[in-house]
């Protein structure tokens, strides 16, 4: 799958060869306080943790991955676009619930690119008539995620314990229905 460029954004599915930005968006404490704590994850955490957990999902055909989001004027990166079934590391994935998600640089926030991305991501995928629904998580106290969240059109559906093999939260759970399934 291609996904062409927004009106600012340009996007590419990453690879493991991306590993030095994944690196450097996860240095900054306030773009990791609500992924964990705010700790920057090591290079090590990157390449034997980040990226094998992302190559498990990653499916080209069907746009799943993180999608680098890149400033088009000067192709900057400036972050990621998540996309996978929800639940994807569990004993029970929904195939037709992608999830979405997202992390920039703090010097791209307030500027409107998550919601572009998610926004321009969200639609190109809508046109696969199998996907019934898109789905966001995050931690019930991030409200700049959760802004992002509402701005795509999602609607709030619970706060639960999410699990996942390498670790566990209360996030609060938003969805919005596939206007072409």
């Amino acid at each position: 799958m291609n996904i062409t460029a927004s009106n600012r954004l340009s996007y590419k599915l990453m690879t493991k060869e991306d590993s030095n930005l994944l690196f450097q968006l996860d240095q900054n404490p306030q773009v990791m306080r609500f992924i964990n704590g705010g700790k920057p994850s090591s290079m090590k955490t990157i390449t034997e943790v980040f990226i094998p957990r992302m190559e498990s999902y990653r499916d080209e055909q069907k746009g799943w991955g993180l999608w680098q989001v890149n400033i088009s004027a000067t192709n900057e990166f400036i972050g990621w676009i998540l996309v996978r079934p929800m639940n994807f590391f569990s004993d029970t994935p929904e195939f037709k619930n992608l999830e979405l998600g997202w992390r920039f640089l703090q010097s791209s926030w307030g500027k409107g690119y998550a919601t572009e991305a998610a926004l321009h991501i969200k639609h190109a995928l809508s046109k696969n008539s199998e996907i019934e629904c898109f789905s966001a998580i995050a931690d019930e106290d991030n409200v700049g995620s959760i802004s992002v969240m509402k701005k795509i059109g999602m609607s709030y559906i619970k706060t639960y314990l999410h699990k996942d093999p390498l670790f566990e939260c209360h996030v609060a759970y938003y969805q919005v229905k596939n206007e072409l399934s």
